[in-house]
């Protein structure tokens, strides 16, 4: 019910609104060419004029149509009315003859219908008297931007000037005297400028030719229309008591108008409209004498000058040229909005040079008067490309100040044009670093159709400019907004550009702020476009500076250390380490900057190995409960940890053709074959449980190894085994490194049948030490057999005595030693991913003590060595290897001294640890 009565009431008032103009204008030519639209004010003599607003129909251009409803008059005799029509006839033809700054603006000259007087001129708010409180004629409700309209004090001094220079005008000028000066009579428009009309009893002078101008003056009839007449109480004296005036005559009214802008729109004083001629007898006697509480209200400036405007002789008072040049007038405000109004006179240098100082002045402004009377003036410059650096950052500067709404209406359709300007080139240049330095307030408030057709567009344009000024510009505020741009501009457009820059500049300053920018909006960018689009660039950047290797280092420590992106420990391993390790080396570092490097370098590799050994423990402790379960896992038969199971299948699995019954591998294990498929069921499990009561003799590591004897024929397979494994390793540490062709180094090189999650570690998954910097952890490809990473208690279950790298004996054990060339079709046998697998556990010895921790101190705590380079399962050298690293050269690697032990055929120590340990381990 109340949506239906505020709909009745709406439409009451439309319909109402509608009617008024309809009756008042309908049949009026000016319709012919103008829509007339809401009426917003009055004015002129008596507030008689309705002010509509309008548009013109066919340029659309905005206008004020002033209309007459000659109703109004219709209470008086048909001659009153006849010569009250004519009075505002006369009043309006004289303003469309005269054309000044200072006066109201005719668009279209007076129209007369049946029912009213219509013309048109330029955009208007409302007269001087209703901004004072002066409502008559005024739409009902009233406008609530008229009713709340406070003048600032700029805008009364300016407004005054602005009459007084008006004046000047019509008295040098034209030699005319307005003769009803009053507050009716002053319109602001729409930019808040005043202006004069009113001209119903202007006054031509009858020498213009002359030195001294003479006017006639008509006598004052009290028995007019107040329509007939002018406004009494603005009339200067010698009007009614002596007929006469003169140019000195509107310089009183101009005087009672400033007491009434200071006085809440009262005059100095009352008049008895009906005894005319004792009312001003009494106030000719109070103006010889003014009191000075008559003016207590005025600034205190100008209070003399309002004084001397009041006087009763004529000739005293100043006249306008005197007026506009008080120092009340004096204002900053005043006298910028004045030279705003004469720039069409003024020179490209002098613009120029009033553009660059005016920021300065805009904040002492209100912001009214700076939007709707600065502002356009600034805007109309947008047309001579010359000036817009100048003109520009004073116009985004007002833009700052106003809300999103009034940008969009009143700045951006006139900045659309400049964001494509380009020429000239001088001057495109500088509009795009003003436009970048205020990038955030153009993202802010433009909408984002807009952002992506003019501001994007603008931005990708400064990337690609050939000045290398606007490209560093352009990079070091990119990251300021960059929270503003939509995701898919920035990935599809703005970092490709940023990419491009980087790669083609040969600017260093831009390749560094290259990667800066980058580095500063990773985290707006998401995890995988970073990894798959960002990191992989980094190795195309052809240049080796340090400001440009530490930008690197940068946008790597970035990325890993985010906690929203981050970096998988398999990229880490095979892309990001070894780029990091490569261009930690370069020559061009300086030591600040390579332990830089190598802390990143530590912080990864520390994070990495963590990871990897969590899932490792993780799947130890997974295979460890499927084994107490006795639950087959069906889903990971290559696993090389494979529990034992029940069934026949799995059995056969655990006893393939692998040698671990002892028998040898090759045809003989071929043809044995058959008679283990014929076993029973019985015998099969009875197996798979002596398989599993040496599981768990192994798990035991007992203290006394040798106090373990062997309970039955599953130990006995198991020290086959051992054997087996023994010719193996035997096979391959004999190989020499002089009779096979030694491959290029591989980092993380591993066997198929022992997949790893990450490179550079042992082909067997151990980690190895490098023996360069102990704490780095470095690892690198080797023989997985044997080997213990750079520390106690890492990877514990497969620990077992290893060395550094004895680089000098590569040349002394050339040529085959026992059984180096025997045919290695056993260990091909032994590691097929098709037959079963030897557990890490089955292979590994009691955790020892490492001398890699001891390599730079005391040798006493020395093990006893393995000569010769550890060789992976390809023939791979292990460590940094002599072609992995340029500057590798083994007197960097001071080594303890060690007594040397006697070797065996096979180049494996013969010492009791090694066979103590193989055999406490297999019983």
């Amino acid at each position: 019910m109340n949506m239906e009565s505020m709909l009745n009431k709406l439409k009451s008032t439309v319909t109402k609104v509608t009617a008024d103009v309809t009756s008042a204008v309908m049949g009026n030519p000016v319709t012919r060419e103008f829509e007339v639209g809401r009426h917003i004010a009055s004015g002129g003599p008596g507030l008689c004029w309705r002010i509509y607003n309008g548009t013109k129909k066919s340029t659309k251009q905005e206008v004020a149509v002033f209309v007459f409803d000659k109703k109004m008059v219709d209470k008086y005799q048909k001659f009153e009315k006849d010569q009250i029509v004519d009075s505002l006839k006369k009043g309006v033809q004289q303003l469309t003859r005269l054309r000044h700054p200072r006066l109201l603006t005719v668009q279209h000259p007076l129209e007369e219908s049946r029912d009213c007087l219509a013309f048109c001129t330029e955009p208007v708010f409302a007269s001087l008297a209703n901004v004072l409180g002066q409502w008559e004629n005024l739409p009902t409700p009233l406008p609530t931007d008229i009713k709340e309209h406070k003048l600032y004090d700029v805008e009364t001094k300016f407004g005054l000037l602005q009459i007084s220079e008006g004046l000047s005008f019509l008295h040098s000028g034209v030699k005319m005297v307005h003769g009803n000066l009053c507050p009716e009579n002053i319109i602001l428009n729409k930019s808040g400028a005043w202006k004069i009309m009113g001209f119903d009893f202007s006054i031509s002078s009858n020498n213009p030719s002359d030195a001294e101008l003479k006017y006639t003056c008509k006598e004052w009839e009290p028995n007019l229309p107040p329509l007939s007449l002018p406004n009494p109480e603005y009339l200067a004296p010698e009007y009614i008591l002596s007929v006469s005036c003169d140019s000195a005559s509107d310089m009183y009214s101009l005087g009672v108008v400033m007491h009434a802008v200071f006085n809440e729109g009262k005059p100095v004083f009352q008049v008895n409209k009906h005894d005319i001629f004792k009312s001003f007898s009494r106030q000719l006697d109070q103006l010889s004498s003014i009191s000075p509480a008559v003016l207590n209200k005025l600034p205190e400036e100008v209070r003399e000058h309002v004084k001397m405007l009041l006087s009763v002789t004529p000739n005293v008072r100043p006249d306008a040229d005197q007026m506009t040049k008080i120092p009340f007038f004096d204002d900053v405000g005043a006298v910028t909005l004045q030279y705003f109004d004469s720039l069409f006179q003024r020179d490209n240098l002098q613009k120029s040079q009033f553009y660059k100082s005016l920021p300065k002045v805009l904040p002492k402004l209100p912001k009214r008067v700076v939007v709707y009377r600065i502002l356009p003036a600034l805007t109309s410059e947008f047309v001579n490309p010359d000036m817009v650096p100048f003109v520009l950052p004073n116009v985004l500067l007002i833009a700052e100040e106003c809300t999103k709404d009034e940008y969009v209406r009143l700045i951006m359709p006139d900045l659309t044009p400049v964001f494509k300007q380009q020429e000239p080139v001088q001057a495109s240049n500088m509009i795009l670093l003003i436009f970048l330095q205020k990038m955030d307030l153009l993202l802010t408030k433009t909408p984002s159709e807009e952002i992506k057709n003019s501001v994007l567009p603008m931005v990708y344009r400064a990337l690609e400019a050939p000045s290398v000024q606007i490209q560093e510009l352009c990079l070091n505020i990119i990251p300021t907004f960059a929270n503003l741009i939509e995701y898919p501009s920035m990935k599809n457009a703005l970092i490709p550009r940023i990419k491009s820059a980087c790669l083609q500049t040969s600017s260093l300053a831009v390749r560094v702020n290259s990667l800066v920018c980058l580095g500063k909006i990773l985290e707006y960018l998401d995890k995988w476009y970073v990894i798959d689009e960002i990191l992989p660039f980094l190795q195309q950047i052809p240049s080796r500076e340090p400001a440009v290797l530490m930008g690197i280092l940068g946008i790597y420590k970035c990325t890993f250390s985010h906690k929203k992106l981050g970096i998988p420990k398999e990229h880490l391993a095979t892309k990001i380490l070894p780029h990091l390790v490569s261009l930690s080396i370069d020559n061009n570092l300086n030591l600040n900057q390579f332990n830089s490097f190598m802390a990143v370098i530590r912080e990864m590799l520390s994070r990495m190995e963590a990871e990897h050994k969590t899932k490792l423990e993780q799947l130890h402790v997974m295979q460890e409960q499927q084994r107490s379960l006795n639950i087959p896992n069906p889903g990971n038969q290559t696993e090389m940890n494979k529990s034992p199971a029940n069934s026949s299948n799995q059995i056969d699995d655990i006893f393939g053709s692998s040698g671990v019954n002892g028998k040898e591998n090759g045809p003989a294990a071929a043809a044995a074959q058959p008679n283990r498929m014929s076993l029973t069921l019985e015998e099969k499990q009875r197996l798979a449980k002596e398989q599993e009561q040496a599981t768990k003799l192994r798990n035991q590591q007992p203290l006394a190894p040798q106090s373990i004897k062997p309970a039955n024929n599953s130990n006995t397979k198991t020290k086959d085994l051992t054997s087996s494994l023994l010719n193996n390793m035997t096979s391959l540490n004999s190989l020499s490194l002089a009779n096979t062709a030694r491959p290029a180094p591989m980092q993380g090189s591993t066997i198929a049948a022992f997949p790893s999650a990450g490179p550079m570690v042992g082909s067997m998954g151990a980690p190895v030490s490098n023996g360069f910097n102990p704490p780095m952890s470095f690892q690198a490809g080797g023989t997985g057999m044997g080997m213990r990473p750079a520390g106690p208690g890492l990877y514990s279950g497969m620990a077992t005595t290893t060395s550094t790298p004895n680089f000098g004996a590569l040349t002394q054990n050339q040529g085959p030693i026992g059984q180096t060339n025997k045919d290695l079709s056993a260990l091909d046998s032994l590691f097929k991913p098709s037959q079963p697998k030897v557990t890490l556990n089955q292979m590994a010895p009691p955790s020892t003590n490492t001398p890699w921790l001891n390599q730079f101190g005391s040798a006493q705590n020395a093990q006893t060595q393995m000569h010769g380079a550890p060789v992976a399962m390809g023939g791979v050298p292990s460590g940094f290897g002599m072609q992995a690293n340029p500057f590798f050269s083994p007197q960097n690697f001071a080594q303890p001294a060690a007594a040397p032990s006697p070797l065996n055929q096979s180049g494996i120590k013969h010492s009791a640890s090694v066979n103590n340990d193989l055999k406490d381990l297999f019983g």
